[in-house]
């Protein structure tokens, strides 16, 4: 497997190295004392890395939390399995209690708390529902709850906002025009949306731009939209409750998420916590890494 996808400074505690989990090799990003007994783990989404937690990582650390973030299957250079099947839903869940199984036999935790925004964050829902393993804690960024988002795809204002899922079936197509001009569309993503672009340096886009660019990473990536739509087996969630404590933080300017989304998810959540971040774009740990941290903070001492 090739080098990092990024190199973390060495002044921010974060380790990084391969681990190896449900038959696959993960890129591993890791924070705080190997042995804590709270356990974090931090699941990215579409089209990033674990190098969007960056922020988050030090802070959890400093808060006792022994904090792996992975890049998910088929990003930077974790294991890129063939075909659209391998990013089912079940695939997904099985990659994130593997490494759970693994974070637990290195070090027993008495705490196991996931963390997780856009794709990572569909996974999470999913993976609390369905319980796979057990969560003390739960903490959800600008990704709705599937009920809540099964109810607002009925909608207009959500359905010409989820055009690019649709536009994901297609073959071949959407990875030529993510990766077109040194994967221009990758860069845009963030940088066009964000409300502080100063939290997007150049340097940062190269890095995601360049493992978006690693062979066959894009296809990948592409991949976890057809699998969400072909196979609706694989994401089936029952009575959808949430019997875990959960936080919800999202930033309100997100151009693929509509507001209502997050209307009624408490019937499904009881113990919800809401905190909405005006003008905040759908990147929210990124775009507003201290107001993130500061409420991660305080609703985990509460």
């Amino acid at each position: 497997m090739g080098e990092f996808s990024w190199v973390a400074d060495p002044a921010s505690g974060i380790r990084q190295r391969f681990v190896e989990a449900n038959d696959l090799k993960f890129e591993l990003a890791e924070a705080g004392d190997a042995k804590a007994r709270k356990y974090a783990i931090l699941l990215h989404g579409f089209p990033e890395l674990n190098f969007s937690w960056r922020h988050q990582m030090p802070e959890l650390a400093s808060q006792g939390w022994r904090v792996w973030a992975p890049n998910l299957r088929g990003y930077g250079a974790s294991s890129r399995p063939e075909g659209v099947q391998a990013y089912r839903m079940d695939k997904l869940m099985a990659d994130v209690a593997a490494l759970i199984d693994l974070a637990k036999a290195e070090a027993p935790a008495d705490e196991i708390m996931l963390v997780a925004h856009d794709w990572g964050a569909v996974i999470a829902w999913n993976f609390a529902i369905q319980k796979v393993r057990p969560l003390d804690r739960l903490v959800i960024m600008n990704v709705p709850h599937p009920k809540c988002a099964e109810r607002e795809l009925k909608h207009w204002r959500q359905r010409k906002k989820s055009w690019y899922i649709f536009f994901f079936q297609l073959p071949w197509l959407p990875e030529k025009m993510m990766l077109a001009n040194d994967a221009k569309a990758v860069r845009q993503a963030f940088f066009n949306t964000a409300a502080n672009k100063d939290r997007f340096s150049e340097a940062d886009l190269d890095i995601y731009a360049a493992a978006a660019q690693r062979p066959g990473a894009m296809h990948a990536m592409v991949n976890y939209y057809r699998a969400l739509v072909r196979y609706p087996e694989a994401r089936e969630v029952g009575d959808a409750m949430v019997d875990t404590p959960t936080l919800v933080i999202w930033g309100e300017n997100d151009l693929a998420l509509d507001i209502h989304l997050l209307d009624g998810m408490e019937q499904w959540v009881p113990n919800l916590t809401v905190h909405r971040l005006p003008g905040i774009s759908h990147w929210v740990q990124q775009d507003a890494p201290e107001e993130v941290n500061r409420l991660l903070g305080d609703w985990l001492k509460g």
